[in-house]
């Protein structure tokens, strides 16, 4: 390990004071506190000299003021300064990581596990500025295409809703669906979760309120096109179905965390999935935001703006960390409750949580609609399109739980489900058929197995 003694130190600064251009280029990881403590007064008054005068302090006036007697160096060239700045980088990160660790030695001591992390993340993070951003005028095409590119945009399966955002969500941005208490705003994300799924995504729906066992019935009425109230009445056929569906499918995780989780307890479940399993998400769902805590400030769970400032800001920081599509929900206040047309002033919180996400979407229904089989998602917030203000109209099945843009969009009408439903049963008691089923293949007793080209007839025939 190199030792950064305080000769080396020293020099450092006298490197400094010699080249003032090699002081700009550090000042973003300067810190007087990472010197030796006899270098402290120097290194400070380099810092409020060219705060206070846009100039460096000379030699003389150094020595003079704080009798650390730096020696002006001689025949320094451009390689010399290239050593500066990568001795200098280096030096700062050990410092700081020392100064974290120690200061995490002390946490740890008092049971505050959260703050651990980000500080040490902080300190291996440390580097001068070598990204030089973009040459707007140097290739517009290949910059063009890198955003299209990388942009991961995913659609929501909701085409109307598509359109308002030049086609769905971002990967590595934040989307929040407010809602009343009771108006959706689970089912909207389940929504989402079985649309990216059937599309092949990668999915993980975290769950803070409901169990894993009732998110995962409502996912099954919604995957299967099958009532709600009918899920256990069928639940040979639903089973099947499900299975079906898993042949061509992404893969679905439902994980409940209890209310008051960090953010740190969602990355480590995600990254036990990967290791353990072998799964890189693609779209989360967190349900929902307000019951979430910060990590990297201590506040009451009482001061609502505070928290949720954070938890937002971690939760995107999350997104752009795993380069994924992230969607949770809050709660709109109770001043929204006689309100058909919200504002940033309904959100519970307040506009802290607002600020920090990229799409805002206010659920609005009633119960007259909701019997209609109609929902309104009101754009409150849209950062890369011109949807804000506008709205989208979206159908709902009552029964399945299904929200889509229209009929033919994954919603089955009753007469096929319950086709559906009398085909199966039938051929599941050998009683006869309506439906010509010589071609559906024949399942011996104990047979688990079905080839998978002759389920596809089966499930031809069902489907009529």
């Amino acid at each position: 390990m190199k030792d950064y003694n305080r000769d080396v130190q020293k020099f450092f600064l006298e490197m400094m004071l010699n080249e003032p251009q090699s002081f700009l280029r550090v000042q973003n990881i300067y810190n007087v506190e990472n010197f030796d403590e006899s270098l402290h007064d120097a290194a400070t008054m380099i810092v409020e000299h060219s705060d206070e005068h846009g100039v460096l302090p000379s030699f003389a006036q150094i020595n003079a003021v704080t009798n650390t007697k730096l020696i002006e160096p001689t025949d320094m060239s451009e390689g010399h300064y290239e050593w500066f700045f990568d001795e200098f980088e280096t030096f700062t990160r050990r410092q700081e990581l020392e100064r974290a660790i120690l200061e995490s030695a002390d946490l740890l001591e008092k049971g505050d596990f959260d703050p651990v992390e980000k500080l040490i993340k902080d300190a291996v993070q440390i580097s001068l500025t070598k990204d030089m951003g973009t040459d707007y005028f140097e290739d517009p095409k290949a910059r063009l295409l890198a955003i299209k590119d990388n942009n991961g945009q995913i659609s929501t399966g909701w085409e109307v809703l598509d359109k308002k955002l030049y086609g769905g969500f971002n990967r590595g941005e934040l989307q929040i669906f407010a809602g009343g208490s009771g108006s959706g705003k689970s089912l909207f994300m389940q929504n989402l979760i079985v649309n990216w799924v059937r599309e092949g995504k990668n999915c993980l729906f975290v769950t803070l309120e409901l169990s894993e066992g009732l998110s995962s019935m409502r996912i099954d009425s919604m995957m299967t096109d099958t009532a709600s109230s009918n899920i256990f009445k069928e639940i040979d056929e639903v089973a099947l179905k499900v299975r079906m569906a898993s042949r061509s499918a992404g893969t679905m995780r439902i994980k409940y965390l209890p209310a008051q989780s960090t953010i740190n307890d969602i990355r480590s479940y995600v990254k036990e999935l990967e290791v353990q399993k072998n799964i890189k998400i693609e779209c989360m769902c967190i349900d929902y935001l307000d019951l979430l805590m910060p990590v990297s400030v201590a506040v009451n769970p009482s001061d609502q703006y505070i928290k949720d400032k954070y938890a937002s800001e971690e939760l995107r920081n999350l997104a752009k960390e795993l380069d994924i599509v992230m969607v949770t929900a809050s709660q709109l206040n109770r001043t929204a409750v006689d309100e058909s047309v919200f504002d940033h002033s309904h959100i519970a919180g307040g506009i802290s949580k607002i600020n920090t996400a990229d799409n805002v979407f206010a659920i609005y229904t009633t119960a007259s609609l909701r019997e209609q089989g109609r929902y309104q998602l009101q754009l409150m917030k849209t950062r890369s399109s011109a949807g804000v203000g506008q709205s989208v109209d979206l159908l709902f099945d009552t029964k399945t739980l299904r929200i889509t843009s229209d009929n033919s969009n994954g919603t089955t009408s009753d007469s096929t489900n319950a086709k559906s439903s009398e085909i199966m049963s039938k051929i599941k008691l050998g009683a006869p058929s309506t439906i010509d089923t010589s071609a559906v293949p024949k399942i011996a007793a104990g047979d688990t197995e079905i080839h998978s080209s002759d389920m596809k007839k089966l499930m031809k025939k069902i489907n009529g």
